[in-house]
């Protein structure tokens, strides 16, 4: 059985003191897990500090973005080969990213490639927009940033990767998914992974829900077979509901 895979994305919040705080706080109330990994992915600019300060044994750190390139003339951008060592995973292609940072189809496939290359476990965020999903076209969305985004991933590789199935039109919005919803589209996910690599690889592959998850729907979607985790956003700000819904992964 895999483990439930719970991470909490701080996005652009909690700043260096804060970061530390919390997370001196979460390695307190935090207990090691056999059946639960916890990550949590702060701001790039703590995570160096964090890296220092994190107990490995009960939660292991994020990076919510990354450069394709290793090195070069690209002002502003952390490369994944500078978070190699400090992170465990990164977040690329979060819904974010895509539309309002307008990141195309090439870059999230060459940030996949990269943070492999560069012993990372990449997320892969995919997710429908409201008028895709109101015209029946989730599966096929889903199926195309698949297939692009795991384009130069080989079956080997396939195994480094999780998958995060985020809804667009739920992330942040209170509009939060139903768990029949989140089922079927996990089911599209693995049946195209299948297509892909094979049955064993979408056996095998993690695939996590995000979008306006609570202290109270959480263990609904814990519940639904074949989801492997969560990607938490606004609750994880909260040590205390982050916490809860560790608990509730453990307990399902």
């Amino acid at each position: 059985m895999r483990k439930k895979l719970i991470i909490g994305n701080w996005k652009m919040n909690l700043n260096m003191q804060e970061a530390s705080l919390y997370l001196h706080k979460l390695m307190e109330v935090l207990k090691p897990r056999r059946d639960v990994e916890v990550v949590v992915a702060p701001t790039t600019l703590t995570l160096q500090s964090l890296s220092l300060q994190i107990n490995r044994r009960i939660a292991k750190l994020a990076a919510q973005n990354c450069y394709w390139r290793d090195h070069g003339a690209y002002t502003g951008e952390v490369p994944a080969a500078h978070l190699r060592g400090i992170a465990d995973y990164v977040l690329i292609g979060h819904s974010e990213r895509r539309y309002i940072f307008i990141e195309s189809d090439k870059d999230i496939r060459l940030k996949v490639q990269a943070a492999i290359r560069n012993r990372l476990q990449p997320i892969l965020c995919i997710g429908e927009t409201a008028q895709e999903r109101a015209l029946g076209e989730t599966r096929d969305v889903l199926a195309d940033q698949l297939t692009s985004g795991l384009a130069n991933v080989t079956a080997e590789e396939l195994d480094k990767v999780v998958i995060a199935y985020e809804p667009i039109w739920a992330i942040g919005t209170g509009d939060n998914a139903k768990p029949v919803d989140v089922k079927k589209a996990t089911q599209m996910i693995r049946q195209h992974v299948a297509h892909l690599y094979g049955k064993k690889a979408a056996e095998e592959v993690r695939i996590l829900y995000g979008g306006s998850i609570t202290v109270d729907n959480a263990a609904d979607y814990l519940a639904i077979s074949g989801l492997d985790g969560l990607l938490v956003g606004a609750a994880s700000l909260d040590i205390h509901q982050f916490t809860e819904i560790i608990e509730k992964a453990h307990k399902g």
